[in-house]
């Protein structure tokens, strides 16, 4: 695990250079309060893979697709919803490729997946004093991406 501390600028700038070399298949599961930066991260993140449309939190859509970047993007907010109810979203066709382009998935409130995909990063944000403290675990084969990740 690596703790870092942010700025928000600096967390938007980790979001975009994510966005520039993320590969097809990578989940990144984003915990946190309400307003800790999730949804800024995931925006960042857009703007790293190109994609033009404005990155809103799909609260009330709960799964956003932007086909458009340099790979998609699906971005989840299972904020409202109970672990059955994300369950009949079958958010594995999503990691898993099943029907689904492979893309970067971005999960906010990972804590109501029923089951967690084999390989992940793991970003649990908090907001302190004008500074977003990050923590980051990697998680099966996505450790192998740690290294450029914080190649800040």
């Amino acid at each position: 695990m690596t703790n870092l501390s942010l700025s928000l600028a600096e967390l938007q700038a980790l979001g975009r250079q994510w966005g520039t070399w993320l590969p097809a298949g990578t989940v990144l599961l984003l915990a946190g309060e309400l307003g800790a930066g999730k949804t800024t991260f995931v925006q960042a993140l857009g703007e790293g893979l190109n994609i033009e449309d404005v990155i809103q939190s799909p609260t009330f859509t709960l799964i956003q697709e932007y086909p458009e970047g340099r790979v998609p993007l699906y971005h989840f907010d299972l904020y409202r919803l109970a672990p059955a109810e994300v369950a009949a979203l079958a958010p594995e066709r999503y990691w898993l490729g099943e029907e689904i382009d492979p893309g970067i998935v971005a999960i906010e409130w990972p804590d109501r997946l029923p089951t967690l995909p084999p390989a992940y990063l793991r970003l649990q944000l908090q907001r302190w004093r004008e500074r977003t403290h990050l923590t980051l675990e990697a998680v099966g084969a996505a450790t192998g991406l740690l290294p450029r990740c914080l190649n800040l």
